[in-house]
């Protein structure tokens, strides 16, 4: 048997005996399935949702160019058993998400290990293992970093003691007009791309924004007043309509985009004040130059190195004709989607971003960095994953053996600490926060809304479903009558969804207990009425145990609580991450949580400074 002899004789009674399940078969549980295998556990399953992809076959080694398109749990069932066919795997092509992985379903494992992609995910596979009281070993890669953390209910902090950031998201008028950094100008190309070829939303277009109150005053009035023909603006029209009209002529298109809107936002004299001015390009004379960089070798990979305003107009060109031809040969109605492994649809924002950051005088970056931001995608290393991996089943293998105390938290760094360490372990174990409204003794939350006008529908999605992560929650009120708010049985309470919280009972200070049974969890809610938020914000959430009626009333304001940090280096911290789409989006889902339970953007183990990860492996696009 494989493994045999490595173990000592209890142990591999313990790994004989033991049942393990795995969720995420992409680049870490790939390594987890064969290094289990090779351990010699005998009883495993592995449950993922995804297929496998191309752009996969470069780290998760269980999987084959004649693979590709198969389900990542079934292929990687067959290509472990090679390793140790004695082991008795089952596979799922399935959401870890699916009601039928219950508490019951999770009962039955000794220890569950996390190899997921995302954060809903994660939240739900950590709150089955608190109620099933199963331990679980989460873990994660970004690039040449990784971290192994285990969590056991009562012992260790749970997944969601420590709120993760939220993504970064910038305002319209930003991206349309006053660009100062490359990411803005990825968001304007991939927002471009969707307005020519993929699903049009009138929300992301990318004309200039004459809304935007710096734009404000007789020149932007002019601008906005002009005749088409003559500045460019091409009467306001869908700037499908326009480019399919021109045959998506590359020469016209460029010309519109980068000289014609570029003329009518100089116009706009109020936005260049105080900043520097941009500069229209002519197709027929475009630089030969990179703003920002020097010029590299031309051995340099295609990928890697910056092009030159004018070779970025032929890559522009190029990618145009392609789309347009496959855009063309869709049926009527249908659309194109941007993704990153497109080779087409990469050129073209990679083209559009380092064109547009040339006008804004914004350094240009390479292909390689443009589809790593464009997609929010951390490169994947598969000796990152390797290690991270053996880490995890090291870990494994203390908790059957009831060391617990040995599995302090790992994190894998690319360059050693003072101490001359790359594997950086805590000095112990992360005692659960008091204040997580998950895994506390009695989760609570403090909710300040303006009750008048928040709907019932806009409670479910945006606080329950979206920042407390539920999946399928019921909502009472605690106040004698038990009147059902939200019901998770279909059609129950869809009456209640357009209705205010006023109008279904919900007053200052009143207490709602969630719950979700998928989850096997329950929360109570204690609402503030409170009228008057920050920009772009409609809620307020506190968490914690002190979260009570009394103190409610008096809810820390501003000053009292903090949002959670901007993540200002674009990094979302998880192998191939595409969780989060950067583009201006709502803000109405962001929370303000006491100041004791807001993570820094760095921890402090050992006097050493430690990214925590908390997004890991495939991408998923939300």
């Amino acid at each position: 048997m494989a493994g045999a002899g490595i173990l000592d004789s209890e142990l591999q009674k313990l790994v004989d005996s033991s049942k393990i399940l795995v969720v995420g078969a992409g680049g870490i549980g790939c390594e987890l399935l064969k290094n289990l295998v090779l351990t010699g556990f005998k009883e495993i399953e592995v449950i993922d949702l995804d297929t496998i992809d191309v752009s996969n076959l470069n780290r998760q080694f269980l999987f084959h160019k004649q693979h590709v398109g198969k389900s990542k749990a079934k292929v990687a069932k067959e290509s472990a058993l090679q390793f140790n066919p004695d082991a008795n795997i089952t596979a799922h092509h399935d959401s870890i998400m699916n009601p039928k992985y219950n508490i019951s379903y999770f009962q039955q494992f000794n220890v569950v290990l996390n190899a997921l992609d995302n954060r809903a995910a994660r939240n739900h596979v950590n709150r089955l293992c608190l109620a099933a009281e199963v331990p679980l070993i989460e873990s994660g890669t970004a690039g040449f970093d990784g971290q192994v953390e285990l969590i056991v209910k009562g012992k260790t902090k749970c997944y969601e003691c420590d709120p993760k950031a939220p993504q970064k998201t910038f305002p319209g008028c930003t991206i349309r007009n006053t660009p100062s950094d490359p990411i803005h100008c990825i968001v304007w190309a991939k927002h471009l791309f969707n307005q020519l070829f993929g699903e049009e939303d009138p929300d992301q277009d990318v004309s200039p924004d004459t809304a935007d109150p710096e734009a404000a005053g007789e020149a932007g009035e002019g601008a906005l007043k002009a005749k088409a023909t003559e500045e460019g603006n091409v009467e306001r029209v869908s700037t499908r309509a326009w480019a399919q009209s021109c045959q998506y002529d590359p020469e016209k298109l460029f010309t519109k985009l980068f000289n014609d809107d570029i003329k009518y936002l100089l116009s706009m004299g109020n936005l260049w004040k105080t900043r520097l001015a941009p500069t229209p390009l002519d197709w027929n004379n475009l630089p030969d130059g990179v703003q920002g960089s020097s010029r590299e070798p031309e051995n340099v990979l295609r990928d890697q190195r910056c092009w030159s305003v004018a070779e970025c107009g032929k890559v522009f060109a190029d990618s145009c004709k392609e789309l347009a031809q496959q855009f063309k040969a869709l049926k009527e109605g249908d659309h194109l989607v941007w993704d990153k492994d497109d080779k087409a649809a990469m050129d073209f924002v990679a083209a559009c971003a380092n064109i547009r950051a040339h006008i804004f005088g914004i350094a240009n970056k390479s292909r390689f960095d443009v589809k790593s931001m464009a997609g929010n995608i951390i490169p994947a290393i598969a000796t990152t994953n390797a290690i991270v991996a053996g880490m995890v089943v090291l870990h494994a293998l203390k908790v059957l053996q009831g060391q617990l105390d040995q599995c302090q938290s790992v994190y894998l760094r690319l360059r050693p600490n003072p101490r001359g360490q790359i594997i950086v372990p805590e000095r112990q174990l992360q005692a659960p926060n008091p204040k997580c409204y998950v895994c506390s003794s009695k989760p609570t939350v403090a909710l300040s809304v303006d009750v008048q006008k928040m709907t019932v529908k806009e409670l479910e999605e945006a606080v329950l479903k979206k920042a407390l992560n539920m999946v399928a929650p019921d909502a009472r009120l605690d106040d004698g009558s038990g009147s059902i708010i939200i019901s998770s049985e279909e059609g129950e309470t869809e009456h209640n969804n357009n209705k205010t919280l006023t109008e279904v009972g919900i007053r200052d200070s009143t207490v709602m207990i969630v719950d979700d049974f998928q989850q096997n969890y329950e929360l109570a809610v204690v609402i503030t009425h409170k009228e008057e938020f920050s920009e772009g914000q409609t809620f307020e959430l506190i968490a914690g145990e002190d979260a009570k009626p009394k103190e409610a009333e008096d809810a820390p304001k501003n000053g009292d609580s903090k949002e959670e940090s901007d993540d200002d280096d674009m990094m979302i911290l998880g192998e191939d991450e595409e969780v989060c789409e950067v583009e201006p989006t709502s803000s109405a889902n962001k929370r303000k949580l006491p100041e004791a339970a807001v993570p820094a953007k760095k921890r402090r183990h050992n006097s050493d400074e430690i990214t925590c990860l908390d997004d890991t492996d495939e991408p998923i696009t939300v």
